[in-house]
């Protein structure tokens, strides 16, 4: 595990120290282009969260059984791939949320806060002090992770449009820069959270939508699955009773 973290925490340093060598112009088309990679890794993620969410605890049972059967190292590259993978996409998405708020380091404090929470939480189900309906819960912080993903989408086209790849940089949709401003108590959250632009191009403006409306009603739509079985509830998967 602390292995797939020092991987996850060299690919973020490896994504800064890369676009610090570029000029302006590659470093916007790196970082648009890096962003919308984020979005198509968290676009996956909320997908499989609802479709998981179901039976996800026999399937990591099922998984820790193989691994075990293999062996100690089996195991060991199981949970490696598994941290990993994750801990490489939070790298991405909290690079691109960076880049989004420029020098500030709000979007570390609250990712570093983030991982806190979620140590805590699954140290809590560890223990069996929490029981979690992952089913609801992956419904709700997928729904949220969409819209978050909808404003780095925005945010990698305006990138794009900086670096001259993609037009329109100039047709705003709005421009509420003459009230609004983005330090204030409101518009830190809309701009850390939601990527908000005062200033939004029309290009911008169809991306978000284009990706939030229709990836929202796909996320939401009840499936045949949802009228009935048994959901899964968060508990540590324990490795089975071995037999004489």
């Amino acid at each position: 595990m602390a292995t797939a973290i020092g991987v996850s925490l060299s690919f973020g340093a490896l994504l800064s120290f890369t676009s610090r060598s570029l000029s302006f112009e590659a470093q916007e088309a790196f970082g648009g282009i890096l962003s919308i990679i984020a979005v198509v890794f968290v676009t996956w993620m909320v997908f499989w969260m609802r479709r998981s969410a179901r039976y996800l605890r026999d399937d990591l049972h099922g998984r820790i059984d193989a691994a075990l059967a293999i062996g100690s190292v089996a195991l060991a590259l199981t949970a490696f791939l598994a941290v990993g993978r994750e801990g490489l996409e939070t790298a991405l998405f909290l690079w691109t949320n960076v880049q989004a708020t420029g020098t500030s380091a709000e979007p570390i404090v609250g990712g570093l806060l983030g991982l806190g929470v979620a140590v805590a939480l699954g140290w809590l189900l560890y223990r069996r002090a929490v029981h979690l309906d992952l089913r609801r819960s992956f419904t709700w912080t997928g729904a949220a992770l969409v819209v978050v993903a909808a404003g780095v989408l925005s945010y990698g086209v305006h990138d794009l449009q900086e670096a001259g790849v993609l037009p329109g940089m100039n047709n705003l949709a709005f421009d509420i820069t003459s009230w609004y401003s983005p330090s204030s108590w409101y518009g830190t959250p809309l701009k850390g959270v939601f990527n908000f632009s005062p200033a939004t191009t029309w290009l911008e403006l169809i991306a978000w939508a284009g990706y939030v409306v229709p990836v929202m009603f796909l996320f939401l739509r009840p499936t045949p699955a949802d009228a009935g079985g048994r959901v899964d509830t968060a508990e540590p998967a324990t490795a089975p009773a071995s037999t004489a």
